[in-house]
This record gives C-alpha cells, structure tokens and sequence, in this order.
C-alpha cells in the first residue's frame, strides 16, 4: 500500500539576488525611537539615541505584535496550550539565482500529488555534476512527461492554494505523520556559482527545486494521533507566548518551524519572510505593497484577500512592463532612486571655504548670517564627464586575482605597476561600473582576509537565517523606512526588503554585544545595492571586525565617543573660536554629528556624495569620518561663531541635510587632512588619550 504523499512547507531562503542598481539622495527619514534592546545599554548610549531621531513615528497606526494574545489568525484561532506538531519532510526550492535553500520544513498527510508546486510548474533540471541540494524532493522533477525544459519559466512558483481536502480515514486506523530522516550523504553542502563583477549585469532567471530526482525514501517515524490541520494552518504557529520545540526538528536548524522559546511574535515575521521569499509579491519596485507582520490581530477577510492578491501569480517576471511601470522607470536616476522634488533643511556645502587648507584661523565676521544656503530640490545627479575616461583606467589597473572552478572572477588586485595610483584614483572617484569589485578588493586588503573566509561567512550567513533572533520584530519595523526612496526597497516585503531583513536578522545574531543597532540599516542597504545578501553580510562582518564598527554598535557606544573626542580636539586647536561658540551655547557633539558616525553619513548627504566617502572610508579606515565632519564645521565656522547665532541656529544647521557644491573639492580637501603626517599622528595620540580617560573614568567631563 502506498504511503501518503507530503506537502512541503518552503523554507527560509539561503541566497538572494537583486537588480545591481546603485542608488542619488538617501531621501529615508532618520533613524529613531529606543527598542526595549536599547533602554538596557544604559544611561549614556540612551542619551544618545534619545538626542538622534533618525526615524519618525509609525504613520500607519499598525498594532504592535506582541499585543496579540489567544487571538485570530486569518479565520483560524491559536489555542494556547494545544498545536499541531508535525514532523519533517525536505522540501525542495531554490531562489531566483538558482542558489540552493535551506533544510527541512514541516510536512503533513495530503492526498497523492498534492504539494504547493503547482503540476503546471516546471523544475529546471540540474547537470549531473552539479552539488546536490539539502532537499530531498518529495517527487521526482526529472521522470515527470508532463514537464519538459521548453515550458520553463523564470517566474516563482505558481500555486500556492490549498489542497482538497482528503477523505477521511477509516474508522478503525490511526492518522500517521511521517519525518525524513536525511542521511550525511543526501544533503551535501551548497555551493553558490554566481560571482561579482565589475559590471552591473541582470539577475539570472535560472529556477530549480531539487537536482535530485529521487524521493525521499528513508526512515518514517510514527506519530500519535491528532487532528489535522487546515491548508492554511501549516505554516502557522499555535498562539503561545513562547513555543515549544516541535517534534522531529533539532533546535532552530528547521525553517518556518519554531525554535525552543521562540516567541510566537519573532517567529510570525520570520515566517513570513520566508514564505514571501518563495513566492514573491507582484508589483515588485512599482508598488507599495500589502502591510502584513504589523496588523496581525486585526485581519479581516477583506485584508487577507489582499494579501493573497499581493501574491506573484508566476507570472511577474515573464510580463510585459506597463506604461505606468516604464514611467517609473524612466523617472529613477542614475542610481535608482526615485526623483526627489524636495528634502527637509537642504543645504549647500559650499567649496569656498574648502579652497584653505586645515590650520588655525580667527573668528569670522560677526555680522555673519546664521544661515546656509538653502536649496528647493537636490540637484540631478548626472554621470561624471570623466567617467568614461577612468573606466579605461581602472580597467588597465586591476587584473583578476580569485577564480572559481568555472572561471568566473571571484576577486581582483591592483597591478603591482600601478599600486601607487590606487589612493589618487580612490580620491577622484571608483567608476560605479568598478564600484563592487574595487570595495571588496579594498575591504579584503584592509580586512586581511581570503576567499577562504569569504566562503566561510557566507556558511555562516545561511546558517544563521535557521536561527531566531530577539531583534527580528524591530527590524521588521525598521526595514520598511530605510531607503525608501529607491526602488529596490520600496515595495513592502519587496525582495529588496526581504533581502534587508535577512542580511540585518544573522547579522544580529553575529556579536551578542552590538545585536542590532538601527543605524546598521542604512548601511547594510548601501551594500545591497552592490552586493548580493551574502557578500553584503560578509562586508558587514568586515565593517564590524577590521573598521571598528563594533566600538560604534557595542553598548556605551566606545568608537563614537573616541571619534567625537578627536573631532573636538581638532576643532580646539583649528578653530578655537567654533569650539568657544560650542561651549557657550552649551552645543554638545553628540547631539548632531551622532547620526553621522551611526550611519557612516547614509543619511546626510546624497548618495553619489555617500559612495565617494565610503571608497575613501574603505581604503583609508576610521579617520576618514572624522575628517568629513571637521570639514562641515570648517565649512559653516562663519555662520557658527555669528553674532545672531545661538543653540537653536546651530544645531538646526548642523543637523542638516549637505549637498557638497563641489564633491571634488570636499574629497580634495579631506585628502589633504589625511595625507598631513603631523596631523594622522596626533589623531593616533588623541584616540589613545581617549581610551586613557576611560580607563580612568575621567571620560565624563572630557566632552562638550
């Protein structure tokens, strides 16, 4: 008698890839209010995020998650002790690279050839020599007749909706639920082909379930008997304030199943990013999107009904573009973001002041206006009349170094002939075509490491997505309103956002120390934008270990204090008038150059300003931020030390939003300031002085 056939529950997505679009105004709002994470690092670093407001309220009004207890999901109820457990089943998927997802799901009896792949969805066949997946698929894509590789499509998979429902069983049995046992030998280890280039190129279209055509036939386990769970439940979690750990599963190492103690809030987003990574949403770029984690108590039929039109009926990659959706994309720049008509507090970095290098000057005039130049719009951001020129450049500067097995460029290096050009043409600018390649060839030399470790953290990356995490509810809040003006984030649960949240979820669980600070998203969505999610959580791993992002995200927040206080020395000794003013209209440094430092300048500055600073940051380290933030204040000295000026008048200025008249002279400038030996040394010296006050516990008077 043949056994039952079992519905695969798809699990959390391992790999991801998005359109290589760079981004021109960071226009998201700033980040902002305390998570409960936060209120426990103490009273300083609580001061600190208190004075920063990088994010606005919540304008939707949505319920906040953990307020949902004994309540209803859909149309089904949670019951508080009693859940339908089921065993594990490998199912088998993969995401739109082609990259292979993650390990077992739950499964459950359902009439013969019934699964969420639709039989209309074909499964694109691997070559023979290709890595096994860790799924063991539950039937068998390669004896199929009804599918053949001329009906492949790129789109995700079609149908989603539930089963009939089965026949019931005869009286006298007992209903069984299975678990797949895998063996070491049916689920290898993934390996990833695509690689990064220095050019943007689209994402592949290459689907696959499982290149195993065999089912699963090891060791099924017995199960007493329950009652059976509706379609719709499957992926659901009983509603209990934490979950116990279901049977057949080892800890957190089963997607869309609940780790031990995982609260039912954390697990519910999870959860529904995972299920959107296999399914997608329509509209992706050009649309909104349907809220879906915030509004969980109050769901109406109504509200479901959208979410299941929200859906990617398969055919989202395969359509044609609307008119409304060419317009969209005619009206983006360079970078993809939308056109912005007009930011709040736009000022212009003039490049005057910039033409004098750093040394000590008098007080400016005292008539001088408070005020910068303000500007209605940002200004366009159009490709830089040498960009071509210095494409060729870099193309004669670097050769490739790593290659994989198929001859793909995993990483490149400078010519040893042309090493000592590497600073200069970093100053003037990466072309964004070479953007990806040069950042990881700058943050492997300065981070000292090899593809070796790159592959390893991207294991780690994977792994961790198994893994909940404490910080999964405030980064799904977060993600919606970081960059949103770009198109690659701005469809709710997008793959943008889902790719943000993954990226930002192991991240969190990589240094128990820092978890997860807001200001981390920002960052992390520059690096999406040039990189796939796995290389942007190894950049992000770099940023932490080798650039000293962990003294800036670790509680107390050490690595802001310290650059702080050389930027205050700085200032005494260049522009002691500016530091005067400072302290008389009592103006303390953290109250406006925070956000900087948090954000690496994501969100002061326009994106094309952004990226120049982030080449320089890579190659040069931490002092490069303290510079950018010594020539605002150099730039706007005047207007700080006016007559007419007070607290109001300097805080409202520096907490602009800058938008550099000349962004070669801003770089020039800097350049200059770095290359000053004296001056490299003394911030050396200032940073150790720092860290001798705090040692001493004379680091609380030590600051404005």
């Amino acid at each position: 008698m043949d056994g039952p056939s079992l519905i695969v529950v798809p699990p959390t997505p391992l790999g991801y890839h998005h359109p290589s679009l760079s981004t021109t105004a960071s226009s998201s709002p700033d980040l902002g209010r305390l998570t409960s994470s936060e209120q426990e690092r103490g009273s300083s670093e609580a001061t600190i995020f208190t004075i920063y407001s990088m994010y606005g309220d919540e304008a939707n009004g949505g319920l906040s998650l953990s307020d949902v207890r004994n309540s209803k999901y859909g149309n089904h109820t949670y019951q508080q002790s009693q859940s339908t457990n089921s065993d594990v089943c490998d199912g088998a998927s993969s995401d739109s690279n082609g990259y292979i997802s993650s390990k077992y799901a739950s499964a459950t009896e359902l009439p013969a050839r019934t699964s969420v792949i639709s039989n209309g969805s074909v499964r694109l066949s691997y070559l023979d020599d290709r890595p096994l997946s860790t799924y063991a698929s539950c039937s068998s894509p390669h004896n199929d007749p009804h599918r053949s590789s001329d009906t492949i499509r790129s789109s995700k998979f079609k149908d989603l909706s539930p089963p009939p429902p089965p026949p019931p069983p005869p009286p006298s049995s007992n209903v069984v639920r299975a678990s797949y046992i895998p063996s070491d030998a049916e689920a290898p280890r993934n390996t990833f082909l695509r690689q990064p280039t220095p050019t943007h190129s689209h994402p592949s279209s290459r689907h696959s379930v499982s290149p195993n055509g065999n089912s699963p036939t090891s060791s099924f386990r017995s199960i007493p008997t329950s009652p059976r769970p509706q379609p719709s439940e499957l992926l659901s979690p009983p509603e209990t304030s934490t979950l116990p750990l279901p049977l057949g599963t080892s800890g957190s190492k089963s997607s869309l199943v609940p780790s031990e103690g995982e609260e039912v809030d954390a697990f519910f987003v999870r959860n529904t990013y995972a299920e959107l990574e296999m399914t997608g949403v329509k509209g992706d770029g050009y649309v909104e999107g349907v809220e879906r984690t915030r509004a969980r108590a109050s769901r109406s039929r109504s509200s479901i009904s959208r979410e299941e039109q929200a859906l990617d009926d398969g055919s989202e990659k395969s359509r044609e573009l609307s008119g409304k959706e060419l317009e969209t994309l005619q009206s983006l720049d360079r970078y993809g973001f939308f056109t912005v008509t007009s930011h709040d507090r736009l000022v212009l970095l003039s490049s005057l002041p910039l033409t004098k290098r750093l040394s000590p000057v008098p007080s400016g005039p005292i008539k001088a206006p408070t005020n910068a130049t303000s500007l209605p719009t940002l200004p366009p951001t159009p490709i830089p009349p040498k960009e071509a020129s210095r494409i060729a450049k870099w193309n004669r500067m670097l050769e490739p170094r790593v290659r994989d097995v198929g001859g793909n460029i995993q990483a490149w290096g400078v010519k040893a002939s042309k090493e000592n050009k590497l600073r200069e043409r970093t100053f003037k600018g990466i072309p964004d075509r070479w953007r990806s390649g040069v950042w990881d060839l700058l943050m492997r030399g300065y981070s000292r490491t090899g593809q070796r470790e790159i592959n390893k953290l991207g294991e780690e990356y994977r792994e961790a997505m198994e893994k909940p995490s404490t910080y999964d509810i405030q980064i799904d809040l977060d993600v919606p309103r970081t960059i949103s003006g770009h198109i690659m984030f701005r469809t709710r649960y997008g793959s943008g956002q889902r790719s943000l949240f993954h990226v930002l979820h192991s991240f969190s669980l990589r240094c128990s120390e820092c978890g997860y600070v807001q200001g981390m998203g920002p960052i992390a969505a520059t690096l999406l934008c040039y990189f796939e999610p796995e290389r942007a959580y190894a950049c992000l791993v770099h940023l932490h270990d080798a650039y000293a992002l962990h003294t800036i995200f670790s509680p107390g927040f050490p690595g802001l204090l310290e650059a702080i206080y050389v930027q205050e020395r700085i200032t005494e000794q260049t522009m002691p008038n500016v530091y005067a003013a400072f302290k008389s209209h009592m103006i303390s440094t953290t109250s406006y150059a925070t956000k900087w430092y948090i954000t690496l300048f994501a969100n002061s500055v326009p994106f094309q300003t952004q990226l120049r600073l982030w080449d320089i940051f890579l190659l040069e380290g931490q002092d490069v931020f303290v510079a950018v933030a010594v020539a605002i204040v150099w730039v706007y000295r005047d207007n700080i030390t006016s007559g007419a000026a007070n607290f109001e008048t300097v805080l409202s200025l520096l907490s602009s939003f800058f938008v550099p008249q000349d962004e070669d002279a801003l770089l020039s400038w800097i350049g200059k300031m770095l290359g000053d030996k004296k001056m490299r040394s003394r911030m050396g010296q200032w940073r150790q002085q720092w860290k001798n006050l705090v040692a001493t516990g004379m680091d609380s008077t030590a600051l404005l």
